[in-house]
């Protein structure tokens, strides 16, 4: 699963997942891509699961981009745990997402089964997305 090698603070603040996406917005890389309608964190283990189930779809054709990171650690009491006592300790890694970031390119297969690999790979993440296509104009 992706991870970070090396980070300069073990525990990180929740934040805020206000606005749109400013960056990553637009297909760089393939034909098809997969972009996020809603605001969220996907876990390391949710973009293995997707990645795979669109690997398997398409039969290793074609060529497949992630354009997400979990580059945030996530934090985790111990169960029946008093309050109080520290923050937890790091639990996983997420990718923090904001709506109209592109979390997946595809190409090398057509339309139809890009758009069912991307489907079966949305069922996989914990945000809203929709598929989407490179115009003639990009």
């Amino acid at each position: 699963m992706l991870s970070p090698k090396k980070i300069k603070y073990r525990k990180q603040q929740k934040g805020r997942m206000k606005g749109a996406a400013r960056r990553g917005c637009t297909l760089n890389f393939g034909e098809f891509g997969l972009q996020a309608t809603g605001c969220g964190t996907i876990s390391a283990k949710q973009i293995e699961a997707a990645r795979v189930a669109m690997t398997r779809h398409v039969k290793r054709g074609g060529r497949i981009w992630i354009r997400i990171f979990p580059d945030k650690p996530v934090t985790k009491k111990p169960a029946e745990v008093r309050m109080g006592k520290g923050k937890g300790a790091p639990e996983g890694w997420v990718a923090v997402i904001r709506p109209g970031r592109i979390l997946y390119e595809m190409e090398g297969v057509s339309r139809d089964m890009a758009q069912e690999a991307l489907r079966l790979a949305s069922h996989k993440l914990a945000v809203q997305t929709r598929f989407v296509e490179r115009s003639e104009g990009q």
